[in-house]
């Protein structure tokens, strides 16, 4: 039985309201006249607009392209279903970068714009939108700075010498552990102090050092030179800090000529070093109105701002002293890094403190300096601003509040919460969309196949995901370079590169405009109204990509159903983090309590600043609940504190503590005992443990849920298995019925059989892994099904039922008599006569379309080969194929004798099917397959007697290129290609309660 089962079932091919359109977002009313007799919601639901399309990051060979073939890529992403792309100089593949000739063909060249131009006019007219880098690739650079330059990105290098307590040292003040990079010719004394070295202090990677020892030095240093007597006992060192540019350079240049080097991110003249370039040298007249037509957004990659020494700007010691409230010079010796780690220590806590006060006030630089000020350039010009916002200590929660749309990456996110802390910054500053680098694979390149991406990305869209950019889209060709043509990222170090170059060189691109509406539809619906979340779990340090989970949230909590995010203190007091209802920011995510746990981050301590402690005072005696883990009885504030800051502290919280709305539990595990005893569940609830995660948004009191069957990391072992069980849903409209919609189809359905009790309805979710399916709460006719009351099904014996125009259409796959007990508390029975057998289709005739490389780097040949198979087997086994790579169209006729009926239909279950497909019954196209989970109800499309059924499956290009590109693509593994199966037409009858 599967009762209350999601069919595939084509049930509404008309009629779906206008009332639909308020809860899709981007939904507009079309003149009267239009070519689909849908209404509005439909045709919405069915053809997304270009706004919630997926996007690609396209990757070309700096400017060294031409405008004509820039124009053609142009209407390869449109004509694919795709809703834009982000031009990005990328070329780590050609190892010769003198081919590229940066002085022509250069980022911010009259090349580079030429091809700028064509790509946005072409996009005006297609009506998609390009984003742009603010850089040649990352991190932000310009050609206009050296690494000298006030503007250039800038390190703190300290120097060492060690002095014997009771000698004196007497010579060149210490040199710079590590040495300067090329382009760097000047630095800049700022400090020497001396501290004496405390052993019981050391760690095995950081030496001890006393405190109370410190002293400053600066004013004996003359023409370069020190000399200093240290006191009686010990050893001391003496420590000299240079600042000076860092020299770093973007990712693979060089992309200009001159060569451009990274600004300074934590000042408003690095910052300002972009904006004048880009009005100086980008932004000519006419890319200026396209930008107003056609243009998205200005993007950032994640801050990958390196150095052997510590991240730094001029007049940091300044900010920090007016931000912190206390001199940063006695603590800059267990701030300053060797080869990105620590040197030096104080005691432990004191040291923590130190550091974290030291990268708040850098986050704090980012933050107003750089995020702020971007995101208000980009309006000027009328693009919003797109970035990731983490790679340093920062608080990225505090950073994805500010720019306009957060972005997160597929390859670098370890785990959900990644995910969930930009979701958190997002939400709480009432933006809508939080996007992610989606689908780079180390070494995989040409072999990454679509049920691997969707597989990648489908638990990402629970946790808050809803814009998708795909690595990538490479520009057709280069200098050197081999077929199929240019890819950024391959090969990779004389290997296998990075991820994929979708495109035409694919041959599952002419499968690609199906995976691109699923995409399409499910960021539809993953930016409608607003996100609701359970939980809301804070951090005392924002930081992401880093894999570290909420605690019993992320391994206990979700398998149940709750659902959480990450905040942090910048976060909480925006507008929108007010209490009102027992809610925290009612009018946008809700949170119905808040958790607080230890520093992570920060060894484990349990830390809050007393005016957050005071703010959750007053949130609980406002009706907030509020959960503490673990013993905070000796809690302190996250920095240095300030004399009877932690008293205070603890006198707040245990005020705090006293307050009805409170938990304090010992461990992680005692959450879910605080949970009952606060009265708290979760918007959704499972049967039983389980692996499906959701999203859910609200709209004018409609509930969209999305839900797929992951799992937390990509990395998590065992893989996860199918589920089938009941859910129960919290609806916002105790009116509102279940609707399913399809997102592969763009069908709409109305749930014929489930429960509801007050606000939830409960549904049975069936999936298998990483499939997913949407579910819709909303009055009825909301789709334009009738705005009448119509009686259900609550259970039944049955596969399915559905509605139907005469009533419940029940199915079941084999004969009997089956009992519904209905909405209106009757009981009835459903009579199904002989079902069918089903039928194995083992023999097949294969047609294989083999692509091969032409006479240039571009040109793509295909051989044909004709196969009769008596059993289904990969490409791999069977002779003539095993190194072929393109598209099969396999072919089999299936005879139905005359008893086949109208009461009759089947399901195909296609099997194993490598990589994309798409199927024909009786020559007509049937809607786009699932492709993690190819079954199609073909049941309207058979008739008795014979039968042809015709399975197109396009393959990726690895086996081809392993023999036609041996020195880089030699090494893979075939993989194994084709429609494998096992292939059965499973035949159900059908039959009509009449309600």
């Amino acid at each position: 039985m599967n009762e209350y089962t999601f069919t595939r079932r084509r049930v509404l091919q008309a009629g779906l309201a206008a009332g639909a359109v308020a809860a899709l977002p981007g939904a507009v009313r079309p003149p009267a006249a239009v070519a689909d007799s849908r209404p509005v919601a439909a045709v919405r639901f069915a053809r997304p607009p270009a706004a919630v399309r997926p996007r690609f990051r396209w990757w070309w060979p700096d400017g060294q392209v031409d405008p004509a073939e820039i124009r053609r890529e142009i209407d390869q992403i449109a004509d694919a279903g795709f809703g834009g792309a982000e031009i990005v100089a990328v070329h780590h593949s050609i190892r010769d970068k003198s081919v590229l000739d940066p002085g022509k063909y250069g980022w911010g060249t009259p090349a580079w714009n030429a091809g700028v131009e064509a790509a946005l006019d072409q996009a005006r007219k297609r009506g998609i939108t390009v984003d742009l880098t603010i850089g040649p690739a990352w991190p932000a650079a310009v050609p206009t700075i050296t690494p000298d330059s006030p503007e250039a990105v800038k390190e703190l290098a300290y120097g060492r010498a060690d002095v014997a307590g009771g000698t004196t040292y007497s010579g060149p003040v210490p040199a710079a552990r590590a040495a300067a990079e090329h382009g760097v010719t000047r630095q800049k004394l700022l400090w020497v102090h001396a501290v004496r070295i405390d052993p019981a202090l050391s760690t095995r990677n950081e030496t001890g050092l006393a405190l109370d020892s410190w002293q400053d030095l600066t004013s004996l240093v003359k023409d370069g030179r020190i000399e200093w007597s240290a006191p009686e006992g010990g050893t001391w060192v003496l420590l000299s800090y240079w600042e000076r540019g860092s020299g770093q350079q973007p990712e693979s240049g060089p992309h200009s000529s001159p060569e451009s080097y990274v600004v300074d991110h934590f000042s408003r003249a690095g910052t300002q070093a972009v904006i004048d370039f880009w009005e100086e040298r980008l932004l000519t007249p006419r890319i200026r109105r396209l930008l107003e037509q056609a243009g998205g957004a200005l993007f950032e990659d994640s801050i990958e701002l390196e150095t052997q020494a510590l991240n730094w700007t001029p007049g940091l010691d300044a900010e920090f002293a007016r931000r912190r409230g206390y001199a940063l010079h006695r603590y800059l010796p267990v701030i300053v890094r060797y080869d990105e780690n620590p040197v030096f220590t104080y005691q432990a806590e004191l040291t923590r403190h130190a550091r974290h006060d030291y990268w708040l006030t850098v986050s704090d630089l980012f933050s107003e300096y750089h995020f702020e000020v971007l995101t208000d350039w980009a309006h000027s010009l009328g693009l919003r601003f797109r970035s990731q916002p983490y790679g340093l200590e920062t608080d990225a929660i505090e950073h994805a509040a500010i720019v306009d749309i957060p972005e997160g990456e597929s390859l670098g996110f370890r785990n959900l919460d990644d995910y969930r802390a930009l979701a958190g910054g997002r939400d709480l500053a009432g933006r809508k969309v939080l996007s992610s680098e989606a689908g780079a694979y180390q070494g995989a390149a040409y072999s990454v196949t679509w049920d691997r991406f969707l597989s990648t990305m489908g638990g990402a869209y629970a946790a808050g995901l809803n814009q998708t950019v795909l690595h990538g889209f490479s520009y057709a060709t280069a200098p050197g370079v081999n077929w199929p043509g240019f890819a950024g990222f391959t090969p990779y170090n004389g290997g296998i590169g990075f991820s994929e170059s979708w495109g035409p060189r694919h041959p599952t691109w002419r499968h690609v405009e199906d995976v691109a509406g699923y995409l399409a539809r499910v960021h539809q619906v993953t930016q409608a109204g607003v996100n609701k979340i359970d939980v809301a779990v804070y951090r005392q340090k924002g930081r992401t990509k880093t894999g570290l989970g909420a605690g019993w949230f992320t391994s206990d909590g979700v398998p149940l159903g709750w659902t959480h995010q990450l905040v942090s203190d910048p976060v909480l007091q925006l507008p929108l983090a007010e209490v009102s209802g027992g809610r925290l920011a009612p009018e946008g995510p809700a949170y119905k309590v808040l958790v607080v746990e230890h520093d992570i981050y920060g060894g484990n301590e349990r830390t809050l600043p007393v005016a957050t402690a005071e703010r959750l005072l007053r949130w609980t005696r406002q009706g907030l609940p509020l959960i503490f883990i673990g013993d905070w009885s000796a809690a302190t504030v996250p920095g240095i504190a300030k004399e009877g800051e932690n008293e205070r502290l603890r006198a707040i919280l245990a005020e705090l503590f006293r307050q009805p709305k409170v938990r304090n539990v010992p461990d992680r595990p005692s959450t879910p005992q605080a949970l009952e005893a606060l009265g708290l569940r979760p918007d959704v609830r499972y049967a039983q443990r389980s692996t499906l995660l959701y999203a859910h948004r609200v709209e004018d009191e409609v509930d969209f849920y999305y839900f797929v069957n992951g799992k937390h990391a990509e990395t998590v072992r065992p893989p996860v298995a199918a589920i089938d069980h009941k859910v129960t849903l919290t609806r916002s409209d105790r009116d509102a019925v279940p609707y399913r919609l399809d997102a592969w189809t763009g069908e709409i359905e109305r749930i014929a059989v489930y429960e509801e009790d007050g606000d939830t309805v409960t549904v049975r979710v069936a999936l298998q892994p990483s499939e997913s399916t949407i579910v819709v709460l909303a009055r009825p006719g909301h789709f334009g099904d009738g705005a009448r009351r119509r009686v259900h099904a609550v259970s039944t014996q049955a596969d399915e039922v559905r509605y139907s125009d005469r009533g419940l259409a029940v199915r079941a796959a084999q004969a009997g008599t089956y009992a519904l007990t209905l909405s209106d508390g009757r009981t009835a029975q459903a009579a199904i006569a002989a079902v069918p057998a089903p039928v194995d289709l083992t023999s097949w005739t294969l047609t294989v379309e083999d692509w091969r490389p032409g006479a240039s780097p571009t040109e793509t040949v295909t051989q044909t080969h004709e196969v009769t198979l008596d059993a289904l087997k990969p490409w791999t086994e069977i002779p003539g194929l095993e190194d072929v790579s393109g598209v099969g169209v396999y072919r089999t006729t299936v005879d139905l004798d005359v008893g086949w009926t109208r009461s009759h239909g089947a399901y195909l279950r296609l099997g194993e099917v490598t990589d994309t497909c798409r199927v024909k019954v009786n020559g007509r196209a049937l809607p786009p397959v699932d492709q993690l989970n190819p079954v199609l109800d073909i049941g309207d499309h058979l008739r008795p007697g014979a039968n042809t059924i015709e399975v197109e499956v396009a393959t990726t290009l690895l086996n081809r290129l392993r023999v036609s590109d041996p020195a880089v693509y030699g090494v893979a593994t075939r993989q194994r290609y084709g429609l494998i199966g096992p292939v059965r037409l499973v035949p159900y009858g059908e039959t009509t309660v009449r309600v």
